[in-house]
């Protein structure tokens, strides 16, 4: 089997890779940055190294693909209306994907993706999911990750400084979260599946609370202590623009925080929650994250 996989090495495009290299699949993986040629060589893929705004280039690189997977990376610092770049590269990809007659398509979207509005830097995968769905003849899997487990390093700073985490969602409030490693192995099975039809799969490592999360990590780096304190939107509105977020960015992440604290984001998901959890779990990540709280 031909696969093709964008977003090049990057948490969920390695360990991806490296499954289906596993299991004798034909693997290329798009890159921009002609420097990972040699990494994504070194776990037996052919390395595709362009632009995933070059129509041309992703047509070509297609085509003859049994599967396809796509991604959108994020670009904060350099496209400050975000939902507009989604939607732009979601359009390249349907345009690229029909010109090449793709028929297996496996998209990572987000929790959150079936709301058209309120969810800020979310919106985006709103966006991409009904280009996609434009497609005629098109098998698509739209994968919805949740909350990633690396999101929480964004707190390192002010643990380091406060010795608190803050936001203005978390508390009593429940976070789903998900692993990278786990979001590839469940991509890994959608493409082993020979679907016919369109499809939506939800993936989660473990559910928290944010005072669970702040116990756990806190245990982990040794402040047991460690509290989960709510903020108010403007709170968290300043606090990452103080973090060096622009604006605009931030206001989205703010009124995802907040979509994410009234519960409307996660509540498709309750309804087609996935029947078995991954395998990594808070106390697993939490390793990680102590490690890298000590190296700071």
């Amino acid at each position: 089997m031909n696969v093709i996989l964008t977003g090049s090495l990057g948490h969920i495009g390695k360990p991806l890779t490296e499954e289906l290299v596993r299991k004798g699949y034909t693997v290329t993986v798009i890159s921009s940055k002609p420097e990972k040629q040699k990494d994504i060589e070194a776990l037996g893929a052919t390395a595709a190294i362009g632009s995933i705004e070059d129509v041309p280039f992703l047509t070509t690189t297609f085509t003859g693909a049994d599967v396809v997977y796509c991604m959108i990376p994020p670009n904060y610092f350099h496209e400050a209306d975000q939902t507009t770049y989604f939607s732009r590269i979601g359009t390249k990809y349907a345009k690229a994907i029909q010109q090449a007659g793709v028929k297996r398509l496996i998209h990572l979207s987000s929790f959150g993706a079936h709301l058209d509005k309120g969810t800020g830097m979310i919106l985006g995968a709103y966006q991409v999911e009904t280009i996609l769905n434009t497609l005629s003849d098109v098998a698509i899997t739209h994968m919805r990750p949740t909350y990633f487990y690396y999101n929480l390093y964004g707190f390192l700073d002010r643990i380091k400084t406060t010795g608190m985490i803050a936001a203005n969602y978390g508390g009593d409030d429940t976070i789903v979260l998900v692993s990278p490693t786990d979001i590839a192995m469940a991509i890994s099975e959608e493409i082993q599946t020979q679907a016919t039809h369109r499809k939506i799969r939800y993936v989660a490592s473990d559910h928290c609370t944010g005072n669970e999360i702040a116990s756990v990590l806190g245990s982990a780096i040794g402040k047991p202590d460690l509290q989960w304190h709510i903020i108010t939107d403007q709170q968290m509105q300043e606090g990452l623009e103080t973090a060096g977020i622009p604006k605009e960015t931030a206001a989205t992440l703010v009124e995802m925080y907040a979509c994410l604290r009234s519960g409307a984001l996660a509540e498709d998901y309750y309804l087609k929650q996935p029947a078995t959890l991954g395998k990594v779990k808070l106390t697993d990540f939490a390793k990680e994250f102590a490690a890298v709280f000590n190296q700071k």
